[in-house]
């Protein structure tokens, strides 16, 4: 037999005002359904923090009336309250979702006039900013506004709708253009050039548009993001007014020495128009692409292994010969495959006239490539964004967060270029 005391108040705990004898089955039993208890109990608890946390925004926003009035509730008017004729007037239904509590319904109090405004409540506002900055966070990193609108009432204890988790995104708009539109301060002797595209609703239709990346590496070896735009790649004119727009923010072009980029149309002569002291070099992993997708799957491998020969050189000079002999074997055999290397050789190569240990950084257009991955994976639950800013909005927490690892990781400059050991895996890398 189990026995268990009751106090009448709890000054008197401890004191045994009443015995009441428990079986010792029925405490058995108890114990067993606790583990089905178990989400019941939680529930209870939550109810009982949102009727507290209800109580007590209702007290503060009776005394914020008080206040206000000059008076407390029942409280005899003085002559100066009297002329003034203004008073309770009872209260109206609102509700608010709170972090950590959920959905309350509240009664905030109105007076006659109908000019008290709660503070601690904002006007026309239904949601804690802290749940604002909890589904932005949870939106930029990865959740569709689709799969954040079903897991809202589990989250927050509300349901956020699509629409309102795009009108929070738009608040970000200002400062994402304020980044977007910064003022250059450092010196940047390296740029890698690419665009990458995404699937975008404009004016009603869903169209792919191109937005233009250009990375920057610095002189202490760092890499910045330095231009997220919307436009054509394969216009020259585009790139002409996006470099320009480099240089207004305070690129100091003639200090770059070397632009890093695919063979797109156009590009490396406005590019070098543009920095006249720079030099183009062509990604080496495009190039070999361009020539491997030219060859008969039979001789793939062994134009594969020529071309890592080229590319691979311990020097211009070997590089160059190591060229001769693949236009010796294949000038002839493959004239299409041929022509598009003969085009770029000496841009493929230009690498060459930079430090050795800067060689492997300097031959493809890998880092650029790498951001692009990650705007892609980011957008990929999404498949249409939802326009430009939106776009921007997306991807540029995507860039700000790869300038932070970037920060802690400079440019690995490597002293030895590595050998692939075969012609299947320098295919394979390409």
């Amino acid at each position: 037999m189990v026995y268990v005391c009751f106090a009448d108040n709890i000054n008197q705990i401890g004191t045994p005002m009443l015995n009441v004898s428990l079986d010792l089955a029925e405490v058995r039993d108890f114990a067993k359904n606790l583990p089905k208890m178990k989400d019941n109990i939680f529930e209870i608890m939550n109810l009982d923090t949102k009727r507290i946390a209800k109580d007590f925004l209702e007290t503060m926003m009776s005394a914020e009336i008080s206040l206000f009035l000059g008076r407390e509730k029942y409280e005899r008017q003085t002559l100066v309250a009297v002329k003034s004729r203004n008073y309770r007037n009872g209260w109206y239904n609102r509700s608010f979702c709170v972090k950590g509590i959920g959905q309350i319904e509240m009664r905030v109090p109105r007076d006659r006039r109908g000019s008290f405004q709660t503070s601690i409540i904002p006007k026309y506002e239904r949601i804690d900013d802290r749940i604002k900055e909890d589904c932005l966070l949870l939106y930029l990193t990865g959740l569709s506004t689709r799969t954040l609108e079903m897991l809202s009432t589990r989250l927050f204890g509300r349901k956020i709708s699509k629409s309102e988790i795009s009108e929070l995104s738009k608040e970000l708009a200002p400062k994402i253009e304020q980044w977007r539109n910064r003022e250059l301060t450092d010196v940047f002797k390296y740029l890698y050039i690419d665009g990458t595209n995404f699937n975008m609703r404009i004016d009603g239709t869903i169209t792919k548009v191109c937005v233009l990346v250009v990375i920057g590496v610095n002189e202490q070896n760092q890499k910045q993001v330095l231009a997220l735009q919307a436009g054509d790649k394969e216009s020259s004119s585009t790139w002409r007014q996006l470099f320009k727009d480099l240089k207004k923010r305070g690129l100091q072009g003639g200090k770059v020495q070397l632009g890093l980029m695919d063979g797109l149309p156009g590009l490396e002569k406005v590019f070098t128009e543009e920095f006249v002291n720079a030099e183009v070099q062509r990604c080496q992993v495009h190039l070999a692409r361009n020539v491997l997708t030219k060859c008969p799957a039979k001789i793939r491998e062994a134009v594969a292994d020529d071309l890592r020969s080229i590319f691979y050189a311990s020097s211009k000079v070997k590089a160059m010969k190591f060229y001769k002999e693949f236009k010796d074997r294949w000038a002839k055999e493959i004239p299409s495959a041929f022509k598009s290397l003969e085009q770029n050789i000496e841009s493929a190569l230009r690498f060459y006239n930079y430090p050795a240990e800067e060689w492997l950084s300097l031959r493809t257009t890998n880092p650029i490539e790498r951001l692009n991955k990650e705007f892609k994976r980011r957008t990929k639950s999404m498949e249409i964004v939802a326009g430009e800013q939106s776009c921007y909005n997306l991807i540029t927490v995507i860039a700000l967060r790869m300038e932070a690892h970037w920060k802690k990781n400079p440019i690995n400059f490597q002293k030895q270029i590595p050998w692939f050991k075969s012609p299947k895996e320098f295919t394979q890398s390409i």
